[in-house]
């Protein structure tokens, strides 16, 4: 796994909102794109967003378009997930990870996750 900390999940009612944030290396914010996946109970893992490494790009699943913003602060090695108008759909393992497009598939590496729930 890639030397990447994940933080910020939590429990929250429907409507809700969350900030993930996701720490690394320098290595990895100077030279990779980055993104976050995640994955609800019994389902598959579910790429999210997508970020490219200066930020100039960005990409969301139809899932989350309009509601969560991505965003990165290379200066402080930081990548953060803000979460806007959560959904119980929205409950699972949040992980960020290298990557090289908005597929699950297109990672390469993720750090160990946080847990967001959203429930009331």
């Amino acid at each position: 796994q890639a030397d990447l900390v994940e933080s910020g999940g939590g429990l929250v009612q429907p409507g809700g909102s969350l900030r993930l944030s996701c720490v690394g290396s320098r290595r990895i914010f100077d030279s990779r794109g980055l993104g976050w996946f995640r994955q609800a109970p019994g389902k598959e893992r579910q790429g999210i967003s997508f970020i490219t490494r200066r930020g100039g790009t960005v990409l969301y699943d139809d899932s989350v378009k309009g509601r969560f913003t991505i965003s990165r602060d290379n200066a402080k090695n930081t990548m953060y997930l803000q979460m806007n108008k959560l959904t119980p759909e929205d409950t699972g393992i949040y992980h960020c990870g290298v990557s090289d497009g908005l597929d699950y598939a297109s990672f390469s590496s993720w750090g160990q996750g946080t847990q967001v729930s959203v429930s009331s």
